[in-house]
């Protein structure tokens, strides 16, 4: 059931008819603070904006209502409105989503976001995989770039992967697994008291994500892969909630969502950049793993590409369809980037 609160938008004395005020809690298991808060917190602006204060989302930060391995069923049983679903935790329900988390190297976050957003948008496959989950498409996020922070330990050839016990995830931590690594099962939320602990001893993350859940203040190395990134989290809304919306309501959260990914764009390239520097700062060697190590990865990457793809078909879908498509709008907005810039440096100057 959809969560509503109505608010009198003004007193009105002698009995006029009030207007009132539709808000929808939001589920999102990380933290108000980084670049993918602060681009949610953009994107219920938005919402505000576009409706002209007729509509309002309740953001519950920190996994108030759900851990991120529940947000799937959360969100679909109508626990919350909307929220964020990590298709990782979620890989045979989400597999259609699952192209952007795939290792097609593209490190780029704006051109991964633009590419996924239009696929899920536009794909009807992908859209009645969705719907046959309770669930409609809003907007997507993204890792950024994966690489590795480790405790007491250092990668910089894939050989130094082997025997470490690593929190990784979806293809990227199935390939660190095939060079030797002891894959923990483990939220990135929890990578801090794993790595503490010893529990593990590194974690599959994300520059501005590591510095946002201070794990900088628990590692000694940070390898810059360069490799990919994890594209497939995003927003999602339940969808009888959705489909009782007027259109110009859906249209409105649509429109708050196309345009999430731009700022995302424009925070995590800056905080990723900053991360860095703030690592340098308390100490973490920062590493960059040589060209033909990283070819390596690449290399054995690809094995879980033609999985996924094979996943995908037995569900009913084309996977290779899917894949060139993904490719393609991948190339279309590396070409936007390389002919008119990002759109931010646009408004900039």
């Amino acid at each position: 059931m959809m969560f509503l609160k109505t608010a009198l938008a003004g007193l009105v004395i002698f009995g006029a008819a009030t207007a009132e005020a539709q808000s929808f809690f939001v589920a999102e298991a990380g933290p108000n603070r980084g670049a993918r808060g602060e681009s949610l917190s953009y994107f219920a602006q938005q919402v505000d904006e576009l409706s002209d204060g007729e509509m309002n989302l309740d953001i519950q930060w920190g996994g108030a209502l759900f851990k991120a391995s529940a947000a799937l069923s959360g969100i679909a049983n109508g626990v919350a409105d909307m929220g964020t679903i990590i298709a990782v935790y979620f890989p045979h329900e989400m597999a259609p989503y699952r192209i952007a988390d795939m290792p097609v190297e593209n490190a780029d976050a704006w051109v991964g976001m633009k590419a996924t957003d239009e696929i899920m948008r536009t794909h009807e496959g992908i859209r009645q995989a969705m719907a046959a989950k309770d669930l409609v498409y809003l907007g997507t996020f993204t890792t950024s770039a994966v690489h590795i922070a480790c405790k007491d330990a250092a990668i910089r050839s894939v050989e130094d992967i082997k025997g470490l016990k690593v929190r990784g995830v979806g293809a990227y931590g199935d390939t660190f697994a095939d060079f030797g690594a002891n894959l923990v099962p483990m939220s990135i939320y929890d990578a801090y008291q794993g790595l503490d602990t010893g529990l593990i001893d590194c974690s599959q993350t994300y520059s501005y994500a590591t510095v946002a859940l201070k794990q900088h203040e628990v590692i000694d190395s940070y390898t810059l892969l360069d490799w990919g990134q994890t594209g497939a989290l995003g927003v999602f809304m339940n969808k009888p909630a959705y489909d009782r919306l007027d259109p110009k309501k859906q249209e409105i959260l649509q429109e708050a969502g196309r345009r999430m990914s731009d700022e995302l764009g424009r925070l995590i390239t800056k905080d990723n950049a900053a991360a860095i520097e703030t690592m340098r700062a308390a100490g973490v060697e920062i590493i960059e793993l040589p060209d033909e190590e990283r070819a390596k990865l690449v290399t054995a990457g690809t094995a879980y590409i033609d999985e996924w793809t094979e996943q995908v078909s037995e569900m009913g879908l084309d996977g290779a369809q899917i894949l060139e498509t993904y490719k393609a709008y991948l190339k279309k907005y590396a070409e936007i980037r390389d002919t008119k810039g990002y759109p931010w440096e646009a408004s900039d100057k």
